[in-house]
C-alpha cells in the first residue's frame, strides 16, 4: 500500500485539493486499520540480486557480502557515491570453494573483516549435516577452506557467536561440544561445556554485556541457560515461562552419522539497548500463536535472571526459524514466518510492513536490508547516548594509508542481528565513513583488526583500523565511526 501510495504521488499533484484530501483520508484509515504507520517505507532496491539472495554480511567497508540463492555463488552490494543502497550495485565475488554449496550454517564476520560460514545443514541441496567451512578474505577476494574441529565428522546448523575476545564459539549440533577458533591461527581449542542441559541443536546463542552467552533451550523447554567463557560452564538462568519450542517440522533424519531427530525449532533473540533480551518462538503444539518472552539479566554473571512472557504473535503468526534485528530506535524488528514484520517497543509487537522474505541485516544508514532486494525504514531514530564516540583519530590522512581511530561504543549494544539458531549476522563492530564537504560523496575506509568485539562496553574506549580508500577524494570532509547503523558526532578531517 505504502508502495502504490508513492507511485501515485506525481498524478495526484493533477488533481484537485479535495480528491487529494478524500484520497489521502482514505489512505490514512487503511493504514490505520492495517497498525502500520504510513511513516514506515520498504523500497525495492533499483538493482536486484542477480542470483537472488540468501544469507547477508555487512563488510567492514561498507558493503554487502551476499550468497547467491543458495548456491556457491557470492554478490556484493555497493551503495552509490550518495551512501544509498537502495541505489547500489552489484557485483560478483569469487565463489566457495569446490564441493561446498551450503544452506543453514554457522557464521560471522571477524575482526579482521574476514567472512566466516561453518558447517551446513544441507550441501547441494542434500541434507549432509556437513563439517565443511571456508573464510572470505575481501581484500584479496578469495574464499580459502577451513578445516573443522578435531573430530567433528559433522556441524550441520550450529549455534555460534563472536566472543569479546575475537575468537569464534561453536556449538556441535548433535551433542553439547563445544570449540573456540582463533582467527589469527585458525587452530581450534575443544572447550569445557559442563552443566549443559541439553544438546545445541536448534538454539540460538545472545552476546551479553558481561561477555557470557544466552540461550533459551529447545529440547530441554522452558529452561535457559548462559554460558560463563571464563568458567568453561553452563548455568542454569531460569524458566522462560512462555513456551518458545515448535514441534518437530519433520521426521527422524538419517544421515552418515546416525538418525537425527529435530526437537523443534525456536525464534530470534535480540539484545536491546536498556539490557533486556526480546526472545521469539514457534508456534507450540497445540497452541494458537507463537510465544515471546523478555529476559532480564541477574546481578552477576553466575546470577540467573528473570523472564517476563510478551505478547504472541497475533493472526497464528510465527517467528521460528526466521529472522531478526535491532532498528536504531531501539525497537526490535522481527520477521514473522508469514513474511509480515513486526517491531517490539519493550511494550507492544506491532504489526508494521510485508517484505518478500529472507534476511534482516542492519545497514550503515540505520535501514534494514530486507531479503538483499528491499529497504525497510522505521519510524523514529536513536538518542545520542546510544551513539559511538570518537576521542582521537590522525588528521590529516592520506588516501592509502591506513591509521588507528579511538573512541567508545564501537561495538554498539547488542549484536543486533540473530535467526532461530544459524545464519549469524552480527554487526557490532565499526566502520568509518568520510564524506567530502564539498561533493557530500561517501567514502568507506576499511576497518580491521578490531580491538574488542563484545556489546554495552560504555566508556571504556576500544579502537580499530581503518584503511583510507585509495581513489576517494580529497579535501576537507568528516569522519564518523558507524555501529550497528549509528553515526559518531562527525570528527573533523582532511583528506590529502
Amino acid at each position: 500500500l505504502t508502495k502504490s501510495f508513492s507511485m501515485a504521488h506525481g498524478p495526484l499533484r493533477r488533481r484537485s485539493v479535495l480528491t487529494k484530501k478524500l484520497f489521502l483520508a482514505v489512505v490514512t484509515l487503511l493504514l490505520a486499520a492495517c497498525s502500520i504507520s504510513p511513516a514506515q517505507t520498504m523500497t525495492s532496491l533499483k538493482n536486484q540480486p542477480p542470483d537472488g539472495a540468501g544469507v547477508p554480511f555487512l563488510l567492514t567497508d561498507g558493503t554487502v557480502l551476499v550468497q547467491g540463492d543458495i548456491g556457491s555463488d557470492w554478490w556484493k552490494l555497493t551503495p552509490d557515491i550518495t551512501g544509498s543502497y537502495v541505489n547500489g550495485t552489484w557485483s560478483q565475488m569469487a565463489s566457495l570453494p569446490s564441493g561446498y554449496e551450503p544452506y543453514a550454517f554457522a557464521s560471522a564476520t571477524l575482526a579482521d573483516g574476514r567472512v566466516l560460514i561453518e558447517g551446513g545443514e544441507y550441501n547441494y541441496g542434500q541434507f549432509s549435516f556437513t563439517n565443511l567451512g571456508a573464510i572470505y578474505d575481501p581484500v584479496q577476494n578469495t574464499w580459502t577452506p577451513l578445516t573443522p574441529p578435531a573430530g567433528w565428522e559433522y556441524i550441520g546448523d550450529s549455534p555460534s557467536t563472536i566472543l569479546p575476545n575475537g575468537h569464534f564459539l561453536i556449538g556441535r549440533k548433535f551433542d553439547m561440544q563445544m570449540a573456540e577458533l582463533d582467527p589469527a591461527t585458525l587452530q581450534w581449542t575443544a572447550m569445557g561445556s559442563s552443566g549443559k542441559a541439553d544438546w545445541n541443536a536448534e538454539e540460538g546463542w545472545t552476546l551479553m554485556p558481561d561477555g557470557t552467552v544466552l540461550t533459551a533451550d529447545v529440547l530441554d523447554n522452558p529452561n535457559s541457560e548462559r554460558y560463563i567463557p571464563s568458567m568453561q560452564e553452563w548455568v542454569s538462568d531460569g524458566s522462560t515461562i512462555a513456551n518458545l519450542q515448535g514441534p518437530p517440522e519433520v521426521g527422524c533424519i538419517q544421515y552418515g552419522g546416525g538418525e537425527y531427530c529435530p526437537p523443534g525449532e525456536i525464534g530470534p533473540a535480540i539484545l536491546r539497548p536498556d539490557g533486556t533480551v526480546f526472545a521469539t518462538g514457534a508456534t507450540h503444539q497445540g497452541a494458537s500463536s507463537a510465544h515471546t518472552s523478555v529476559y532480564h539479566h541477574g546481578a552477576s554473571p553466575t546470577d540467573p535472571g528473570t523472564w517476563v512472557p510478551g505478547p504472541d504473535f497475533p493472526n497464528g503468526d510465527s517467528a521460528g526459524d526466521n529472522f531478526a534485528a535491532l532498528l536504531i530506535n531501539g525497537k526490535v524488528l522481527v520477521e514473522g514466518n508469514s513474511s509480515r514484520l513486526y517491531e517490539w517497543d519493550g511494550t507492544n509487537l506491532t504489526p508494521t510492513l510485508y517484505s518478500n522474505g529472507g534476511s534482516l541485516i542492519v545497514l550503515p544508514t540505520g535501514e534494514v536490508l530486507v531479503g538483499g532486494s528491499e529497504v525497510y525504514k522505521s519510524t523514529g531514530s536513536y538518542i545520542q547516548p546510544w551513539a559511538p564516540t570518537v576521542l582521537y583519530t590522525q588528521n590529516p590522512v592520506t588516501r592509502g594509508q591506513s591509521y588507528i581511530v579511538t573512541g567508545k561504543l564501537f561495538n554498539g549494544w547488542s549484536q543486533a542481528a540473530a535467526f532461530g539458531d544459524e545464519f549469524e549476522t552480527a554487526t557490532n563492530y565499526p566502520l568509518v565513513r568520510i564524506t567530502n564537504n564539498a561533493t557530500q560523496h561517501a567514502f568507506y575506509a576499511k576497518t580491521h583488526d578490531h580491538s574488542y568485539m563484545g556489546v554495552q562496553t560504555g566508556n571504556v574506549p576500544t579502537y580499530t583500523h581503518f584503511d583510507v580508500p585509495a581513489g576517494m577524494e580529497t579535501g576537507p570532509s568528516q569522519l564518523v565511526v558507524v555501529t550497528n547503523g549509528i553515526p559518531s558526532i562527525p570528527y573533523n578531517v582532511t583528506v590529502n
